[in-house]
């Protein structure tokens, strides 16, 4: 018999779709403000980590390399705020959750620049681009399912 993507034993779940939507749907019931959202969390937590390791970029970089990752690092958990401020209009929603992913990738640029100028180390880039794959997968969760995360 031939097994459905999605249908195979994972972890010890037999339909991990059904798991993974059913947590989505469990979180989603108990969450009230963005702040709570686990990809919020991550994303604010990171963008700070960011502001931190940034102040040492020297002066030369202050109006470039240190503002736009600045800015791409705050935009993402800003845009996960208003993308759930908007949930109401689904379409509104996944366009700021999109946004969100965009500057994600865009963060994870400019840290690779920043590696290869020699102002940060690998190891902590490659932990933060680790961290912002992560979130970017929280993102297209929701954004392959906004039904469940908008308001009807």
């Amino acid at each position: 018999m031939k097994q459905r993507r999605g249908d195979a034993e994972i972890g010890g779940c037999k339909n991990m779709e059904k798991t993974t939507r059913e947590n989505i749907q469990k979180q989603k019931v108990n969450i009230r403000h963005f702040r709570e959202l686990e990809v919020y969390q991550l994303a604010m937590d990171s963008a700070m980590q960011i502001f931190d390791v940034s102040k040492h970029f020297p002066p030369e970089e202050k109006y470039s390399l240190t503002d736009q990752i600045r800015r791409s690092s705050r935009s993402v958990s800003a845009n996960i705020a208003e993308g759930w401020r908007k949930r109401r209009y689904p379409n509104a929603f996944v366009s700021k959750l999109s946004d969100a992913d965009a500057e994600a990738a865009e963060t994870q640029v400019w840290l690779e620049f920043a590696v290869k100028c020699g102002y940060l180390d690998r190891t902590l880039v490659d932990k933060l681009d680790k961290t912002y794959d992560h979130i970017m997968g929280k993102l297209v969760n929701m954004l392959t399912r906004p039904e469940q995360w908008t308001i009807k």
